[in-house]
């Protein structure tokens, strides 16, 4: 497995230098044990065999688990680890169907992005969202520069402004890693002018439609974020056609602003960024949350 390891290395490059070293000396307890390797290894050939697998009822996700219980460490580290260890196979395919690697370099950056989301909540280094991961893997999704991209179908029918799309439709589904990094029209419209020629062959609507499924989109907080603020401008681009609204005493999607699970107490959560102070006074004075599905032609 060394050439594993060193592979592990490369990918690694700009990771902070405690992140490589949580991570390289998991892998090297597992080369160690013999039982651990073979599991490791048995999820390698597993994805090699088919990318398209049951990434959780297979052997992928059950198996970092178990190595993880075999190794003593974390399984949040080791669910992390494996993937970063398909990566290697990933990078061969993209190779093959001549995907520009810069593709998927920034693609493997959500590794990188969950981690650190995962150092930030949890206070490990690893991901507590490894059921994210596999649209990557299983070549659905990209991370065209700022943003990233899976094909998926519209939700219902649909007319405005003279755009129609039909339930059934075949549009292009966005997400917003969290980078760090601005989401300014500038940086967006590149990634959907790439979005929109990665897919253009696989799409007949015309003009090609966006959707994105968020709590940034939920109604009542469309007016929360500050108005000149890039999340407010790029959540207003969409035009919000469904919703729902978590259930009572639940806040699912804490952790994704203030970096700490929903606790119960508003109070709780941080407010060091104007998107916090806003959201922590929107919900201070009873404000609910939930998520909404919008559409965009770009």
């Amino acid at each position: 497995m060394r050439d594993m390891r060193d592979y592990l290395v490369s990918f690694m490059k700009d990771y902070e230098d405690n992140d490589k070293t949580v991570l390289l000396s998991a892998f090297d307890s597992i080369v160690k044990n013999d039982q651990a390797l073979e599991l490791l290894n048995q999820c390698i050939k597993k994805y090699q065999d088919n990318i398209n697998l049951d990434y959780y009822n297979e052997i992928i996700v059950n198996g970092a688990q178990k190595i993880a219980e075999i190794v003593g460490i974390h399984t949040y580290t080791i669910e992390l680890l494996v993937f970063m260890c398909l990566s290697k196979y990933l990078k061969q395919l993209y190779i093959e169907k001549g995907i520009d690697l810069s593709i998927f370099e920034k693609s493997m950056c959500d590794l990188k992005y969950k981690m650190d989301e995962c150092k930030a909540v949890k206070g490990i280094v690893g991901s507590f969202v490894a059921w994210w991961f596999p649209g990557f893997f299983n070549m659905t999704r990209f991370g065209l520069e700022r943003l990233q991209f899976e094909l998926t179908e519209f939700i219902q029918d649909y007319e405005k402004d003279g755009k129609k799309l039909k339930k059934g439709d075949r549009v292009i589904g966005v997400h917003i890693p969290r980078s760090l990094t601005p989401i300014d029209k500038e940086s967006c419209d590149k990634s959907y002018k790439m979005a929109a020629e990665f897919f253009a062959d696989q799409i007949t609507n015309n003009p090609i439609a966006f959707v994105c499924h968020s709590w940034l989109l939920y109604p009542a907080t469309l007016e929360v974020f500050p108005s000149k603020t890039n999340t407010y401008r790029f959540a207003h681009e969409y035009d919000v056609i469904w919703a729902t609204h978590d259930k009572e005493g639940e806040y699912l999607d804490a952790w994704r602003l203030f970096d700490m699970d929903y606790t119960g107490n508003i109070e709780d959560y941080p407010e060091n960024t104007s998107m916090r102070r806003a959201y922590k006074d929107y919900l201070r004075n009873g404000g609910k949350t939930g998520e909404g599905y919008g559409v965009f032609f770009a």
